[in-house]
């Protein structure tokens, strides 16, 4: 539904206004909508991988293979608070924070290597 006014400008022309009724839930309708796609593709996702990655750190063991952020792949020798202390070989072991930590290293299994 629209309504529509005259208004007298200058020089004598005259203009047609239309107006919409319920304008202003039709102006926050787009901006809800694109609020909601944000939360579903971008703020949502983030927070599944956040909680996965602090349920990894709160589950290290001694003894696990992991990877770093920095694509160091060793075994754990240790777990503290904040801390892990990581066998890289058996004559390097370096300190680092949990939150160095980005996987668990999946070692294939030799069934699955062979195609059986």
């Amino acid at each position: 539904m629209h309504e529509t006014s005259e208004i007298e400008g200058v020089m004598g022309h005259t203009f047609v206004l239309a107006q919409q009724s319920g304008g202003a839930l039709g102006g926050l309708l787009p901006l809800l909508l694109i609020g909601v796609l944000f939360y579903f593709l971008l703020i949502r996702p983030q927070q599944k991988r956040a909680r996965a990655q602090r349920e990894l750190h709160s589950s290290l063991n001694v003894g696990d293979m992991v990877v770093t952020i920095g694509g160091f792949h060793g075994i754990i020798q240790s777990v503290d608070e904040g801390t892990v202390r990581l066998e890289l070989n058996p004559s390097i072991v370096v300190t680092l924070s949990k939150q160095a930590i980005a996987k668990r290293a999946v070692e294939a299994d030799a069934d699955n290597v062979s195609g059986e």
